[in-house]
């Protein structure tokens, strides 16, 4: 996990991209509530990622990791009504599902580094 800063994170870049996805995805969706909440999930990836990382502990950094995992799995209920409600084609969806899964795969694989460095340091 050698990094200098956040923005060399492959999975805050993945999710900023998916962030952008979603954005151009639900720009002439009619319903706004779900359109509003969908955006700020997948903002809320990303940015819980950087906020964390700024923090300067293992245990804080954890700490917005796991909240960057609450707002994708929230992101991924949305996906689902959605699709649900025909706002997503069924092409989009996978894809957008897919990324939204790999990112919590990279969140988990970060977390886990993150507490294997503290353990090691003991």
């Amino acid at each position: 996990m050698a990094y200098r800063s956040f923005e060399e994170l492959d999975v805050w870049q993945r999710a900023c991209r998916q962030s952008v996805s979603i954005y151009n995805e639900f720009d002439a969706c009619r319903k706004f509530s779900l359109k509003d909440q969908i955006e700020r999930a997948g903002l809320s990836v990303a940015s819980n990622i950087a906020e964390g990382s700024e923090r300067n502990s293992a245990q804080e950094f954890q700490r917005f990791l796991n909240i960057a995992l609450g707002s994708n799995g929230e992101l991924r209920t949305q996906l689902y009504i959605a699709r649900k409600l025909d706002q997503l084609n069924p092409e989009t969806f996978n894809l957008l599902l897919i990324e939204s899964k790999e990112i919590s795969a990279m969140l988990r694989g970060l977390w886990q580094s993150i507490e294997d460095r503290k353990l090691g340091a003991q």
